[in-house]
């Protein structure tokens, strides 16, 4: 592709998205004139989702979920750090300000940043992004060593992160606290699967491992 062909194919991708907007707009007015008004008087999420950065997963629109019922948070391989002031904050702000009444962990199947975390490569400055990712595989190390299939093994991998971060996002304050005083939020961990477009949960139990958190990581007055 010639340079000028390049400014002309990036300056058509870059108008396409307010051609999109606009449209989307006018669609959402026709449909509900009042949409824009309650939508800038503020926001009352029942979720926080806290996804992988992939751009193959839109929260909303696999969810069926509008504007307004979602807090969002995304990053590679949908990863809980504490040290991770975003993530941690984007928790405290849902849990204490929002008022959410679900946190949800979302992987995907054929996640780059598992798999990535599976392979014996130095990534830069993604090493210790990806440790975490390592630090699972640790945790279940028999389990996935057991599994010949490798993408099987990548997909287990994957439903074991998920659960993982769900754990670390019970860690946190805000949760355990909320969740003392009023029984919500509640987490769940699901993953994403490409294939068919559907989403399977893991049936997370929340209630029991809250309880096998707080023996050590008991936040609560």
């Amino acid at each position: 592709m010639s340079a000028e062909d390049m400014s002309q194919y990036l300056q058509e991708t870059h108008d396409r998205v307010f051609e999109h907007n606009t449209r989307w707009a006018a669609e959402k007015n026709a449909a509900d004139p009042e949409f824009f008004a309650r939508l800038s008087a503020g926001q009352t999420p029942e979720y926080l989702w806290i996804g992988c950065s992939d751009s193959r997963i839109p929260a909303e629109q696999i969810t069926g979920l509008e504007p307004g019922e979602a807090f969002v948070h995304r990053n590679i391989a949908n990863l809980v750090c504490n040290i991770d002031l975003n993530a941690m904050s984007v928790i405290n702000y849902a849990v204490e300000h929002l008022g959410v009444k679900h946190i949800v962990v979302c992987g995907h199947y054929g996640c780059g940043g598992v798999k990535a975390a599976m392979t014996p490569k130095d990534l830069g400055i993604l090493n210790p992004w990806l440790r975490n990712i390592r630090d699972v595989y640790r945790l279940h190390e028999k389990e996935l060593d057991s599994i010949s299939d490798e993408h099987a093994r990548y997909d287990r991998l994957v439903e074991l992160n998920v659960i993982e971060q769900c754990r670390n996002v019970m860690k946190t304050a805000a949760v355990q606290e909320s969740y003392s005083k009023k029984k919500f939020p509640v987490v769940h961990g699901w993953v994403f699967g490409f294939k068919d477009g559907l989403l399977k949960d893991l049936k997370f139990d929340f209630a029991a491992t809250l309880k096998d958190i707080q023996k050590i990581y008991n936040l609560t007055d």
